[in-house]
């Protein structure tokens, strides 16, 4: 996969003046699982730090009862303390996993920085055991980066 072929299009999708950041985001989500065969469930997880919870933001992919997490909770839970990204490569090994879908075998997370602070994340959930590399995590970085500009 090559994902410098994919970053302008994420600047595109980004940039569209006429929608919002909502639309902008839920197109990115379409536009990551259309491109990538590996992300089967594309969404944002956004960070209530009062609450200490993550709240679902824009996503693609089968419907999930996972609305709102607890911090330390699952992997995006420990993501939202640990502040690192997360790469499960097989769910079914991980005790502190909050299962989805029997679908779902892997998954990868990234947080989300504005101005330092880890408001949300991405979490790609895929339907394959261990496809995620190195290079998913920094085109995922490169997205999130994008991302934080509309913030």
């Amino acid at each position: 996969m090559k994902y410098e072929n994919l970053k302008p299009e994420v600047v595109a999708i980004l940039n569209q003046d006429d929608q919002s950041r909502d639309e902008k985001l839920t197109n990115l989500c379409q536009f990551l699982s259309d491109s990538v065969a590996h992300y089967n469930w594309v969404g944002f997880y956004f960070a209530n730090h009062e609450n200490k919870t993550l709240h679902l933001g824009p996503y693609v992919g089968a419907p999930t009862d996972h609305t709102v997490i607890p911090f330390g909770k699952g992997i995006c839970g420990q993501v939202a303390e640990s502040n690192a990204n997360f790469v499960v490569p097989d769910v079914s090994e991980q005790t502190n996993y909050i299962a989805c879908s029997f679908t779902v075998k892997s998954e990868i997370v990234v947080p989300l920085f504005v101005n330092g602070v880890n408001i949300g994340q991405i979490d790609i959930d895929s339907h394959v055991i261990d496809p995620f590399t190195e290079d998913d995590e920094r085109f995922l970085e490169f997205v999130n980066e994008e991302v934080a500009k509309l913030f």
